[in-house]
């Protein structure tokens, strides 16, 4: 038996195989979905998954404005920033991040299920979120994938 034929393969940027996948978030529910989308977006799916190389795929996902919270989470849910001075502390609700800006929601979740390292940020870079059913993205021909497929 030849042992050199089992050497580990990690891939790098210029071997890594790259796609674009097209995700519909209509009537998804938000954290499940983020969490596959993350999944898709590390590369997990992958065989040549390497940890510390972004192998992941393009995601551009459609109809952000169509996600679905549980429970009640469209008004209890509340997103918390800083300012930087002295009593700053800004809160926004889920209604009301929807009506300014219903691909931050989905942009907040996925961003938070990434590595919170420069990878992560190189990651996040790869996603692509629209509120309706137009996006940039024709020329690359993206995919269509089922959310549910995927485990």
């Amino acid at each position: 038996m030849d042992t050199l034929s089992y050497k580990t393969v990690s891939a790098n940027r210029t071997t890594v195989n790259k796609e674009w996948l097209l995700v519909d978030a209509e009537g998804e529910t938000l954290g499940r979905m983020a969490s596959k989308v993350a999944y898709l977006l590390r590369g997990k799916h992958k065989p040549s998954f390497t940890p510390h190389v972004d192998c992941g795929d393009n995601v551009v996902i459609i109809n952000a404005e169509k996600i679905v919270l549980t429970g009640n989470k469209w008004s209890d849910k509340s997103y918390m920033r800083y300012t930087g001075y002295p009593g700053g502390q800004r809160t926004t609700s889920v209604k009301q991040l929807l009506e300014k800006n219903p691909e931050g929601i989905l942009e907040k979740a996925i961003k938070g299920m990434l590595p919170k390292n420069r990878l992560g940020a190189e990651l996040f870079r790869n996603l692509k979120v629209y509120a309706g059913t137009e996006h940039g993205q024709e020329a690359q021909k993206p995919t269509v994938v089922n959310l549910k497929d995927i485990k």
